[in-house]
């Protein structure tokens, strides 16, 4: 029996990569799915509707909050409800590795509106309707970057951080309302964007790959399970945490 069934999930980057991968998942566990994504996401929803899903692409940019109320406004016109948002959208392949020094205020600033301030404000486009109908299921993307201190990636592992921060927060204030708020912390994992990234070299993956007790590369489907364990009702007693993906590099 499909965990998901007559469910409807936000997976906000859903036009490529763990984003796709996150809503082929919940498709094929029976959630109806709206790809939230600044990147044309039409090819991953007609592949769900393809193969009988429901989907849904809208254009939003994350950290516009009037895009982000037009998404969940368009969502509810089109399903009727947001059960599940997972907070995938993000900053990281494109921004590459510098020193701190090296780092921008512009782009310092890029990062924290999309991967910060992103998640902020899905949640808070999401909660009016979770709380009226007295349920709802909230799942961050952060990094385990966070817990080792990868250097050279400052701004994206602080907003990671920022994350984990956030989830809790959330997991306190909207526990009342039985909405649960979790996270997941993946590892380097191969998507397209990072397999386009020159600063990923095959001997920076050779050597990520060292530090995890599972040495073989990460892939987006090694992240779907753990993203449907926290969208449905088997995680209902669980909220607050941050489960680390990682094939075993980090461990808390």
């Amino acid at each position: 029996m499909s965990r998901l069934a007559d469910k409807v999930a936000i997976v906000t980057g859903a036009a490529q990569g763990i984003g796709a991968a996150f809503a082929h998942g919940l498709a094929r566990e029976g959630a109806k799915v709206v790809i939230a994504d600044w990147n044309d996401g039409t090819a991953t929803a007609d592949a769900i509707i393809r193969a009988n899903g429901a989907a849904l692409y809208v254009k939003t940019d994350v950290s516009s909050a009037k895009d982000v109320r037009a998404m969940v406004a368009a969502t509810i016109e089109k399903f009727g409800a947001v059960d599940i948002l997972v907070n995938n959208a993000g900053l990281f392949a494109k921004i590459g590795a510098k020193k701190f020094m090296d780092i921008s205020s512009e782009e310092f600033d890029q990062v924290m509106a999309v991967n910060v301030r992103g998640p902020f404000e899905c949640a808070k486009a999401v909660s009016a309707a979770m709380i009226k109908q007295g349920s709802g299921k909230i799942v961050n993307i952060a990094s385990s970057t966070v817990f080792k201190g990868v250097p050279n990636l400052l701004h994206y592992v602080s907003s990671k951080g920022a994350v984990v921060a956030m989830t809790r927060c959330l997991a306190r204030e909207l526990g009342d309302y039985n909405i649960t708020v979790n996270a997941i912390a993946p590892g380097l994992t191969m998507s397209e964007g990072v397999l386009g990234q020159p600063d990923y070299t095959q001997g920076y993956i050779e050597s990520n790959m060292a530090g995890r007790a599972l040495k073989r590369k990460q892939i987006p489907e090694d992240l779907v399970g753990a993203m449907l364990f926290l969208s449905c009702s088997d995680s209902d007693f669980m909220t607050g945490q941050t489960l680390a993906v990682d094939g075993g590099n980090v461990m808390h």
